[in-house]
């Protein structure tokens, strides 16, 4: 056996759950049942795997309740947000609906000679990352569609979230998945790593750090092995001078503080306008003041501690540093701030892009708040970043937000929204952020590869 693996719940800093990892030889033994098992998953009619993901989403949102307190206890997000089903579902739903279009032959043309076509054909096994923040949500990204096109999965979830990949492999098997079809597997990093090395995936799906990516693309050096990768964030928000003030507030905020801060695309920085910046802030800061911080399990709790003590410890770091260099600081620390997960969620103005909290990825409830006079100083702010996965323009002008996106260095372009993932369009980033997509026909695309056909029907 490989070594224990802990959920420490940052609610109380006790063991939650704990399961022994994978041996080497286990591991390889898992992979290979997949390889085998894959043929006959990939061999099976179209509409029979939609419908048997389907059942297994359904399947897995009747675990919802257990789910819910489950999750504040591993993660400490809030009960009373009700867990990630509704989400889980958009997006399993769109690719289940999409996949029949979408991994359909594509005609080159035929006539009497011949027949030229393109199919999509699946890689064979995938292996799927899979973070804490949205243990079900990111996991469904590409469990779904990848099982759709034919692929066999194996899912390995962090170790924050512990049980997430037990429970979604018992719905899809009791919705008829095969279980070599579709596994959860328990590894360290060092396991991990030999298996991408020994070529045991045909491709490999990581949601994580920029660490986490550069590990992942150095284990698979020299294989070959296709890499989808969804890394750092340090996402802007722009409030140009004719937003709808109330609507940017809400939404900024609420992108920025929700999850505690540990949203993939959680709002990092904030650059306004000078004719609204100080109403900005001053609204800003009366949301946030009104949050509750408290136990997750407590249904009056806004905002509960983050993941895990080091990640709330670097946060700090990052503001601490900030107020030393000028920063101030709008938010008096609330009683339930223990020095530990629970952190107060913070608003920070007089910053600069000298400071780490405007540079590095915090992951955390804070943000910055910056004056700016154009969409010029805006734009060039928001690409002063190693990051590229989403930005939030507000405006009325929808021509404008175009031209200003067009400059934008990043994934998704929001107008008017933040913090959302359509599941028709690709999720997908740049820079540090990472490279592929998920969601979308593209994410299809990414979970299979072309095969070309072309048919003679005659010698002569």
């Amino acid at each position: 056996m490989g070594h224990t693996l802990r959920c420490i719940s940052p609610i109380d800093g006790s063991v939650f759950a704990e399961r022994d990892a994978l041996s080497i030889e286990a591991a390889r033994q898992a992979a290979a049942r997949a390889r085998t098992a894959q043929r006959d998953w990939a061999a099976r009619p179209l509409e029979e795997r939609i419908d048997l993901v389907r059942a297994g989403i359904a399947a897995l949102g009747a675990m919802n309740d257990e789910v819910v307190p489950e999750l504040a206890r591993m993660m400490g997000r809030p009960v009373r947000y009700g867990g990630e089903f509704g989400g889980v579902e958009e997006r399993g739903g769109h690719m289940a609906a999409i996949a029949e279009e979408a991994l359909a032959d594509i005609s080159v043309g035929e006539d009497t000679t011949v027949k030229r076509y393109i199919k999509r054909v699946p890689h064979g096994v995938v292996l799927v990352v899979a973070p804490w923040n949205y243990p079900y949500m990111t996991a469904i990204n590409c469990v779904a569609p990848a099982l759709i096109a034919g692929n066999s999965v194996l899912l390995k979830h962090a170790t924050q979230t512990l049980l997430v990949g037990e429970r979604m492999a018992r719905a899809f098997h009791a919705a008829g998945v095969p279980e070599a079809v579709f596994q959860n597997v328990f590894l360290d990093h060092d396991t991990t790593s030999r298996l991408i090395a020994e070529r045991a995936f045909d491709f490999v799906n990581f949601t994580g750090s920029v660490g986490g990516g550069r590990a992942m693309e150095q284990a698979a050096a020299g294989t070959f092995t296709g890499l989808g990768l969804e890394l750092g964030g340090k996402d802007p928000g722009y409030v140009m001078e004719d937003a709808d003030l109330e609507a940017a507030v809400a939404t900024l905020i609420d992108g920025a503080m929700f999850n505690s801060g540990q949203c993939c695309c959680g709002i990092e920085r904030i650059y306004v306008h000078e004719s609204l910046y100080d109403a900005f802030v001053e609204k800003a800061v009366a949301v946030v003041e009104a949050y509750t911080l408290g136990d997750p399990l407590d249904a009056e709790t806004d905002i509960g501690p983050m993941a895990h003590v080091r990640f709330a410890a670097e946060v700090r770091a990052q503001i601490d540093e900030a107020l030393a260099d000028g920063a101030r600081a709008h938010i008096p620390r609330k009683p339930a701030d223990d020095g530990g997960a629970y952190l107060t969620p913070q608003i920070l103005t007089e910053v600069t892009h000298d400071m780490r909290v405007m540079r590095d990825e915090s992951f955390g409830p804070v943000v910055g708040i910056m004056r700016v006079s154009d969409d010029e100083e805006a734009i060039r702010l928001m690409n002063d970043s190693p990051f590229g996965l989403t930005a939030s323009l507000w405006t009325a002008d929808i021509e404008r937000a175009q031209r200003v996106g067009d400059r934008v260095e990043t994934g998704t372009v929001f107008m008017n929204r933040a913090d959302y993932l359509d599941p028709g369009l690709c999720w997908t980033g740049c820079k540090e952020t990472g490279r592929g997509g998920s969601l979308s026909v593209i994410g299809y695309h990414n979970l299979t590869r072309p095969k070309s056909y072309y048919l003679k029907k005659t010698t002569a």
